[in-house]
């Protein structure tokens, strides 16, 4: 008894509006523990209450399928089907911005397309902080505008599927819904109306620059091109340096290979002279060594003194 609907609830998407979320889904919510002690018995006037206990923005969670308070109520809002001046109320209201995204996201599921762009683009000026639980049980911050701007372009927020609705083009073309101005193109349009008001000075004053400007162009010019004389300059001059370099290199190679040649010659020629000595008088000489060996091995033979 306590799951059921209401009575004199209206249908909604041609069907009963709790079943706009999934059935998984609602079964976990009525076994939660936050549904049976927070949401037994509650009315639109205590709806109010819960709403401004809210800390963050979720679905489900976990592995088992957890529900967030924030979908229970949503859930608890379809059953008891408040009054659309009370759901517009928690859109309007400033002070608590968890109460502003639970009607907001009850005006998605339930509204027409007409009452989701009335109510729910203005919103998209709303740049607070929230706090969203995701699907792993992790907290992330994220912005009023950006939950806003998902509800009216995904298919499927906070776990649960969003009904179609049609297309703002379509609306404009039927004359239904007026073009949307966003804040910042009027931002955008007085800065250029100021902007064209202020012309005719910076025009003046950059006149005056230009002279100054081309002076300082051609300063730049001459001292880029006095560095690169310079380093034309270090460049000749290195090649020169490294050419005189490697002439002295190839003197001295010239050089060192003449000491050379001459020291070869040198050599040669002791050599040649060291055997002409030696076929010449060192043959004789040797025969007269010969003779006077046996001269004086005969001469100590006979007992002689040997000669000298």
């Amino acid at each position: 008894m306590a799951n059921r609907t209401v009575k004199d609830a209206t249908t909604v998407k041609g069907t009963n509006p709790q079943y706009l979320v999934e059935k998984i889904i609602r079964s976990r919510i009525y076994d939660s523990k936050y549904w049976k002690e927070n949401c037994f018995a509650l009315t639109a006037e205590l709806l109010v209450d819960k709403a401004m206990e809210l800390k963050f923005v979720g679905g489900v969670f976990g592995g088992n399928i957890k529900p967030t308070p924030f979908i229970c109520l949503v859930l608890k809002m379809l059953q008891i089907q408040p009054e659309k001046d009370i759901v517009i109320e928690f859109i309007k209201n400033e002070d608590f911005k968890y109460v502003r995204a639970l009607g907001a996201y009850y005006l998605r599921l339930t509204g027409t397309a007409l009452d989701c762009y009335k109510y729910l683009e203005p919103l998209l000026n709303d740049y607070r902080k929230i706090r969203r639980q995701k699907r792993d049980g992790n907290f992330e911050l994220s912005h009023m505008d950006e939950l806003i701007d998902q509800l009216l372009h995904d298919e499927r927020v906070c776990d649960v599927q969003l009904p179609r609705i049609q297309k703002r083009g379509v609306l404009e073309e039927n004359n239904d819904l007026d073009p949307r101005t966003s804040v910042l193109e009027g931002d955008l349009l007085e800065e250029q109306d100021g902007s064209s008001d202020e012309e005719p000075e910076p025009v003046v004053e950059e006149r005056r620059r230009e002279p100054r400007e081309k002076e300082r162009e051609k300063d730049r010019d001459r001292k880029r091109h006095r560095s690169k004389s310079r380093s034309r300059d270090r460049k000749d001059r290195r090649r020169r340096g490294d050419s005189q370099e490697r002439r002295a290199e190839r003197r001295g190679d010239r050089d060192r290979e003449r000491d050379r040649d001459r020291d070869g010659r040198d050599r040669r020629r002791d050599d040649d002279r060291d055997r002409r000595e030696k076929r010449g008088g060192g043959g004789g000489g040797g025969k007269d060594d010969m003779s006077v060996d046996e001269t004086n091995k005969l001469r100590a033979q006979l007992g002689l003194p040997p000669l000298k």
